[in-house]
């Protein structure tokens, strides 16, 4: 028996599977091991009955996490999960490495990740290529689900939302500013709380105000991640992989064709081919 994890920093999506065929799933909060402290991942792993029940039986868990980006962080994800998983073989990779895998399998192509979080890389096949593109949801993550809501709760507490879409935020979330405030700068995890008003984009996806700061968000995430590894490895073929990039898929090409480029393939939820990839 094995299992697939595959984890942004908001959500963690599992799969177990015995002889090719899935047997059990569930999702749980992200295991980002730059935020999430051991007691806090083993909390997460004993409220899910599904992982408690299966946890002797499996033998190998393939686990592909945001932060995971340095050996020790790795090293770090698979000690913990070793005390919950005592019988099994545990290899860990960065979110990165499993979106290139998910969209590539074994050719090389230009991986693009956008999810809760944004990367890039060129993939040879066997390894992303090292990049300084992951400065995490302060510095960086230009067009991600972080990216979108920093976006969105500016707008709000600036009251520059349309009257309507301002609104139903405040119907919605019943948050004003000094609480916005609280939850960014004081209180943990503000790259969850950042990501999760990313359902009010699925929600309101035609209004215009919206789309508008999506377009940009693409729009910087090409100039800043896309266009400079296209241009170290011109002509390759380009994957996206992530629930920004799989719920708004049009905008994405439309993005890409201003800039006179062909997106190949776009993966919302790669756990389903790394899960086809090591089951066979």
């Amino acid at each position: 028996m094995i299992a697939v994890v595959y984890s942004g920093s908001k959500t963690a999506f599992w799969k177990i599977a015995r002889d090719g065929k899935t047997i059990a799933e569930c999702s749980m909060p992200g295991i980002n091991p730059c935020f999430n402290d051991q007691k806090s991942i083993l909390q997460f792993l004993n409220k899910k009955s599904i992982l408690v029940n299966h946890a002797e039986s499996i033998k190998k868990i393939y686990v592909f996490a945001a932060g995971a980006s340095s050996e020790e962080r790795r090293n770090e994800l698979a000690e913990t999960l070793g005390q919950f998983f005592r019988y099994s073989k545990i290899s860990v990779k960065d979110d990165l490495y499993g979106a290139a895998l998910a969209s590539c399998y074994n050719n090389s192509g230009i991986v693009g990740l956008l999810g809760s979080g944004a990367n890039c890389a060129y993939f040879d096949g066997k390894n992303p290529e090292k990049n300084n593109f992951g400065l995490g949801y302060i510095l960086g993550d230009e067009g991600s689900a972080n990216y979108l809501g920093k976006t969105l709760l500016k707008n709000f507490v600036q009251e520059k939302l349309p009257a309507d879409l301002q609104k139903k935020f405040e119907v919605k979330y019943n948050l004003d500013r000094p609480q916005i405030l609280e939850r960014v700068y004081k209180r943990p995890m503000a790259q969850q709380f950042l990501s999760s008003f990313f359902d009010f984009f699925l929600e309101n996806r035609t209004d215009k105000f919206l789309l508008d700061i999506i377009e940009k968000g693409f729009e910087s995430y090409f100039n800043t991640y896309l266009l400079p590894t296209m241009k170290l490895h011109p002509g390759k073929e380009i994957h996206f992989v992530g629930l920004v990039a799989g719920n708004f898929q049009e905008e994405l090409r439309a993005t890409a064709k201003r800039h006179q480029l062909e997106i190949t393939s776009i993966t919302k939820e790669p756990i389903y081919n790394l899960l086809n990839y090591y089951s066979n």
